[in-house]
């Protein structure tokens, strides 16, 4: 199978100035079809929108990644034809919420996790039952800071994060003898996109050059990991912009 005809599923994607528009425009540009797929439909269609128009496939689907049947009903409809072709999974969904720890109803706490780790489950197992029969393809999981130590106000976040990391190295460690390259990525530092630059416009400049992470940067990174020999797999990969200290 030519790389043409794969497929690649970015769970996870909004503004089209955010990570997973970039990584979804990064993999359409490999001659990958393309299905994205986040809660907000006229955000998908201007991706879905921009990719088509520079020539790549690309198609969305509507749905709420911490609701399994939206999950399933995403996988069934992205390899409907030719279940072969799946080749590229990327779990991107966040949900960076504060909340002082000792007023934390525990509705927020359990939603931060239903987004950040349930959801990822959910991703997770359906990419692995879609691509173990194959032999092949890859699983990313995009993690943050948070992922590696727990900081207020970000307590539930941080934990839902830090659940998301052992899981990608639960699965790792399951399907990486069966040909599926499972990795996690640490985004160390705030990104160069349209969430970060509404809410807090001063962060960039503050940062000054190059002081956040480059979305496409970020998008060059995943596809490098998708592209590596399996006598060398990444695991874990962090990323931070060469300003950040860490």
């Amino acid at each position: 199978m030519t790389e043409s005809q794969r497929t690649a599923i970015v769970v996870g994607v909004g503004a089209e100035q955010g990570l997973g528009a970039a990584l979804a425009r990064r993999f359409a540009a490999e001659g990958y079809r393309v299905v994205v797929s986040g809660r907000t439909e006229a955000k998908l269609a201007q991706v879905v929108r921009a990719i088509t128009d520079r020539g790549g496939r690309a198609e969305f689907f509507v749905a709420d990644a911490s609701v399994e049947a939206d999950v399933i009903a995403l996988f069934d409809q992205a390899v409907a034809g030719d279940p072969a072709a799946l080749d590229l999974v990327v779990f991107n969904v966040g949900n960076n919420a504060r909340h002082d720890f000792r007023t934390m109803p525990a509705e927020f706490f359990e939603q931060t996790w239903r987004v950040a780790t349930f959801a990822g489950f959910l991703v997770g197992r359906e990419a692995a039952r879609r691509l173990t029969p194959q032999g092949r393809g890859t699983i990313l999981f995009t993690g943050a800071t948070a992922s590696l130590r727990g900081k207020p106000p970000f307590t539930a976040f941080a934990a839902a994060k830090a659940g998301l990391r052992s899981l990608a190295q639960s699965l790792a460690r399951e399907f990486g003898p069966l040909g599926i390259h499972v990795a996690h990525v640490v985004i160390d530092g705030g990104i160069d996109g349209e969430r970060l630059n509404t809410s807090a416009p001063q962060r960039k400049l503050q940062q000054g050059v190059d002081g956040l992470l480059n979305i496409d940067a970020i998008a060059d990174a995943y596809w490098n990991l998708h592209r590596q020999h399996p006598s060398a797999w990444t695991q874990e990969l962090d990323l931070r912009p060469f300003k950040e200290s860490f």
